[in-house]
């Protein structure tokens, strides 16, 4: 299993280490509820070294990622992030990722379990004056998240953070360590994504930096288990389990970036075609009445007959609810409609709600 450069202060501190994506990563420290509420309400630190980071250079690179992902990429500047697609042919998506404007150059971050396949699938296509790397090992990356994360990490840096908008970033010097600073994340909270190079000496300097600064605000390390009961409050998807190579974006709710009037790119006819023919299917966000969790493949019915199925579940620490995300046929995805979670032949009686599931200000 790969490691990251802080894969030994996780054990020093007690982390439970699965296998993620290759990786050896933290799944919990304290437990997914309190490490959830702290990032909510105070500031923890999460561990994503082991994304993917493509650079893309060379007079044809904005041609080639805007033929390759279904956003507009004209519409960055240096300084900015969009989050976007990729997809195949036949309209399914090969992942989902942020591209970074750098200036001279462009940074694809793509997941963690797909980097391999993203970047063979964009080695495939690339043409004309585009260089692309694969710089995946070279980058650690923390994510600093929750209503004090921005109060934290001004203690570090001479970056205006307080300036830099969402979906933005800036190059600077943070806790002594040069790095791209990125106002995203993946939890619905302030927050910041720090990239900086893979390295145990410069990671551990970040690391306790960041913990001296947040202590006051009693910061905590953040594990992978918490990390998507936080997505799934704000209905972020997950690639393999909401969105995968079957899914059409519009039916998984992502036509807000699946930009039709740009120029062509791969899967635009096989997404105009769906679009035309009406959608058959739509990614809907439910509440259960009962406890019990609806597990990824259960089946959602109504008066006994199948519907759809559930793409992820969990109990929300924030609402104290069951929750979960699903497609259901056409016709079924109106906010209110009552439905059932198929859990082990019992019908657990659910709601379509309205997403985000925790409604941010």
């Amino acid at each position: 299993m790969k490691k990251t450069a802080f894969t030994e202060i996780h054990r020093s501190i007690g982390a439970k280490l699965v296998e993620f994506a290759g990786f050896e990563m933290p799944v919990q420290y304290s437990g997914i509820i309190d490490e959830h509420l702290i990032v909510r309400k105070k500031v923890g630190v999460f561990d994503v070294s082991h994304m993917g980071e493509f650079i893309v250079k060379g007079k044809d690179a904005e041609a080639f990622i805007q033929r390759m992902t279904i956003n507009d990429v004209s519409k960055l500047f240096a300084g900015k992030v969009q989050y976007s697609a990729m997809c195949y042919d036949e309209g399914g998506i090969v992942d989902d990722l942020l591209v970074y404007h750098c200036g001279d150059h462009f940074m694809l971050v793509v997941n963690a379990s797909n980097t391999k396949k993203d970047f063979d699938w964009l080695k495939s296509h690339a043409s004309g004056d585009v260089e692309l790397t694969d710089r995946s090992d070279e980058y650690s990356l923390l994510a600093v998240q929750g209503p004090h994360s921005l109060a934290t990490l001004k203690k570090l840096t001479k970056v205006n953070l307080s300036a830099l908008e969402y979906y933005h970033f800036q190059r600077g010097t943070l806790a002594g360590v040069e790095m791209i600073i990125s106002r995203t994340g993946y939890t619905g909270e302030l927050g910041f994504e720090l990239y900086f190079p893979s390295d145990e000496s410069l990671g551990k300097k970040v690391w306790q930096a960041v913990f001296e600064a947040g202590k006051e605000f009693g910061i905590a390390p953040i594990g992978l288990g918490a990390r998507d009961t936080l997505r799934l409050e704000m209905a972020f998807c997950l690639y393999g389990n909401d969105i995968d190579q079957t899914t059409n974006p519009l039916e998984a709710g992502l036509g807000w970036i699946t930009k039709l009037n740009k120029g062509d790119f791969i899967g635009k006819k096989a997404i105009l075609k769906a679009k035309e023919a009406g959608l058959k299917r739509k990614l809907v966000g439910f509440s259960l009445a009962e406890k019990a969790v609806a597990r990824h493949g259960y089946p959602l019915s109504v008066s006994g007959a199948e519907i759809g199925h559930v793409t992820s579940g969990t109990f929300s620490p924030s609402l104290e609810r069951a929750i979960g995300l699903g497609y259901v046929a056409a016709g079924n995805d109106e906010v209110g409609k009552k439905l059932n979670v198929v859990i082990r032949g019992k019908e657990v009686p659910a709601s379509i709600v309205k997403l985000p599931f925790v409604q941010k200000p």
